[in-house]
């Protein structure tokens, strides 16, 4: 027993010698880490935090930031919240209940959803009171606001807020469903206004800035540049509309709708109207009325309170690199007359289907939307003076415009035969079928039956229910004809086609399959 008590006791000494090393090693490491943090932590506190750059570094920069302060400084007061209020339709409900913009540019729609008046729309037909609010911009002075008519279109009631946040009742001067412009009118003097600047001479890349009240943010301000210039009217539902659009990647959001796009130099170029998105924000595209257009119809607004367009009763599309042989044409400029309505400025003046317009009142016509928006700033009465190129020679053709009136038409810019080699079935334009697509009389040739994916017709964009009334400036009345006509066409050579399509007749050329 004493042995084995001698034992014990010898483990316990030795247990607890080896106790007492692991502790002194642990404390040892710990005081060696507690030193090593403290000379950390003093190293970190005595260490100078990183310098910023200094201003001759980055003076472009700083000049740069102080000159977009001073510009957005400079314009926010003259721009303006504009809220209003409207009876709804109690036989409307869902998207029938909303404005024609919203049902076009709807998150449903082709371009996505339009971003300026936002109204509550009932789910259940009812009648109530609907609210909704875009921007605007002062233009005198005196109050007079510029914005776009689908922002007030309707409204009993028109409130304007001011950058300073003083609420003002506005009255309608009058609005212009075709430009999608309207002015409004608060009473006041020596209000903050923009002055008008020129977009006959912007340029892609030059700096702009938008403002507006995106999502009912007031008083925003984003900048960007020119993305391009001259963009057609995208609403197919309506050709009559001018295109021309400034296109800008300044953010611009619902709620824009009616707002400023300025230039470096504070001065108005254009009015903020629609952005194209698949989400209903802002996606990199939005698109502004050019103040070439907005000037002149804010003027006859202020002056008459409506606006009467000019009126010469054609459809017109580009003259393109593609086209220009098919017309003798050695540039790809002007605007092709791809149909002359009947008793029509143009059809008493002598103009005809395939004439192509090089000059008006001796100024250049580079392509069909800009011939569409300046006689659409002219008025009734007045008579303009073309340079027409017709069969290869110049005829000078004087129009006196009549007016454009609800219903007529406008200058807009927009069997198996021949299926193996240009990818297209025709049929006849029979009572049946034309009782069916309903074209205007003059409508006469060879309906498209069916296009071939990937095929010329295809790639041309033709569709089936498009009619063709001409091949290579030939007028055609039947399927027979038109698949003659194409077939006559020389191997490996294009064929241009006059295509009756919703509405509308274009050109299009028909390119040769490859190999």
């Amino acid at each position: 027993m004493k042995w084995l008590e001698s034992c014990k006791a010898r483990c316990k000494a030795v247990v607890t010698r080896r106790l007492a090393v692991a502790l002194i090693a642990v404390l040892a490491v710990g005081s060696v880490a507690t030193f090593n943090f403290t000379k950390t932590a003093k190293a970190a506190v005595a260490a100078p935090a990183a310098a910023a750059l200094d201003d001759n570094s980055v003076a472009a920069l700083l000049t740069l930031d102080r000159a977009m302060e001073t510009l957005a400084a400079r314009v926010t007061p003259a721009v303006v919240n504009v809220t209003v209020a409207s009876k709804s339709n109690e036989q409307q409900s869902g998207a029938e209940g909303m404005p024609d913009m919203q049902q076009f540019f709807g998150p449903d729609g082709p371009f996505g959803r339009q971003f300026g008046r936002q109204f509550n729309v009932p789910s259940q037909p009812q009648n109530r009171m609907e609210h909704g609010l875009g921007s605007g911009v002062i233009i005198s002075p005196d109050g007079y606001i510029v914005t776009n008519n689908h922002v007030i279109d309707g409204a009993v009631d028109i409130r304007v807020t001011m950058s300073n946040r003083e609420v003002m009742p506005a009255k309608l001067v009058g609005a212009d469903p075709l430009t999608d412009l309207a002015v409004i009118k608060v009473n006041g003097t020596n209000l903050p206004s923009v002055p008008w600047g020129n977009s006959a001479e912007l340029h892609p890349g030059q700096t702009v800035l938008a403002f507006g009240n995106p999502y009912g943010y007031r008083f925003t301000v984003t900048r960007g540049i020119i993305s391009a210039l001259n963009r057609p009217n995208p609403d197919p539902s309506d050709r009559r509309k001018p295109g021309e659009f400034i296109q800008t990647d300044a953010a611009i959001n619902p709620g824009n709708s009616g707002g400023a796009l300025v230039d470096a130099r504070g001065e108005l170029i254009g009015i903020n109207t629609f952005l194209i998105s698949s989400s209903g924000s802002f996606s990199g595209m939005g698109f502004a009325i050019p103040s070439q257009i907005v000037q002149p119809t804010v003027e006859a607004l202020i002056r008459d309170g409506k606006v009467t367009h000019g009126f010469i009763g054609i459809q017109i599309s580009d003259v393109t690199p593609d086209n220009a042989k098919f017309f003798q044409m050695n540039q790809a400029v002007g605007a092709i007359v791809s149909e002359v309505g009947p008793d029509t400025p143009a059809a008493k003046a002598g103009l005809r289907t395939g004439d192509v317009i090089t000059e008006l009142d001796g100024k250049p016509v580079t392509d069909a939307g800009q011939l569409q928006m300046t006689v659409g700033q002219k008025r009734p009465g007045d008579t303009i003076h073309l340079l027409v190129v017709r069969d290869s020679k110049p005829t000078n053709i004087a129009v006196t415009l009549a007016a454009l009136g609800k219903g007529k038409g406008t200058e807009t810019a927009a069997g198996d035969h021949g299926k193996a080699r240009w990818g297209l079935s025709l049929a006849d334009l029979t009572p049946d079928v034309r009782n069916e697509l309903q074209p205007r009389k003059s409508v006469q040739g060879a309906i498209v039956e069916d296009v071939q994916p990937g095929s010329p017709a295809d790639n041309a964009g033709l569709q089936r229910g498009d009619v063709i009334m001409e091949v290579n400036r030939r007028a055609v009345k039947s399927s027979a004809e038109v698949a003659e006509a194409l077939s006559s066409v020389p191997s490996g050579q294009d064929a241009l086609v006059l295509v009756w399509s919703n509405g509308g007749s274009t050109f299009r050329v028909l390119h040769p399959a490859q190999g």
